[in-house]
């Protein structure tokens, strides 16, 4: 490494200084490009880099609370509706349906039991109610009395058709599920 620098030395020496002012200025130049090359560029992009996944784990971050709370909402509204069904009055759901009709003003045309899947915490029993002419007004207070009754009724599925002679008058069929703990 010596004779390397002390051959550097000679040529420099042997060079006007202008010729030496030019060799010396291109050899910074060129230390001053490989250290940007080997340091800085480096540095620049682990630096870029560092910043993308920060803003990849803020954005990520976000979308957990999210997801935290949305997840956090879903188990209340489980956890009030389990309760409702350990806690709340059981009997016997046609003749609910039936009392709560006859509240509504409705007439029942029939009620047919429906086959339910079995599940591990509650047994889930299924009725299809059919009305026939009723009005708007009779069928929107006849489900607002199965909602808010005291045992725990879930409205599955609701198909409305006008009468073709009267067009005041509708035809109603919907499920009714009522749950009990097992």
């Amino acid at each position: 490494m010596r004779s390397w620098l002390e051959r550097a030395r000679a040529l420099l020496a042997g060079l006007a200084p202008r010729e030496r002012l030019l060799v010396l200025t291109a050899g910074g130049l060129l230390l001053l490009a490989l250290a940007w090359l080997v340091i800085v560029n480096p540095v620049l992009a682990v630096s870029d880099r560092a910043e993308q996944r920060l803003a990849t784990a803020e954005q990520e971050l976000r979308v957990m609370a999210r997801l935290r709370r949305e997840y956090d909402e879903v188990h209340h509204r489980l956890t009030e509706v389990e309760s409702r069904i350990r806690n709340g009055s059981r009997g016997n759901i046609r003749t609910t349906l039936e009392s709560l009709a006859s509240k509504a003003s409705v007439k029942v045309e029939s009620m047919e039991p429906q086959a339910s899947p079995a599940h591990d915490v509650y047994r889930e029993t299924k009725v299809e109610v059919a009305l026939r002419g009723v009005t708007l007004a009779q069928t929107v207070n006849y489900l607002h009395q199965i909602e808010t009754s005291s045992q725990l009724f879930s409205v599955k599925s609701l198909r409305v058709r006008a009468q073709t002679d009267e067009s005041n008058l509708l035809d109603v069929s919907f499920t009714v599920s009522a749950f009990e703990p097992l």
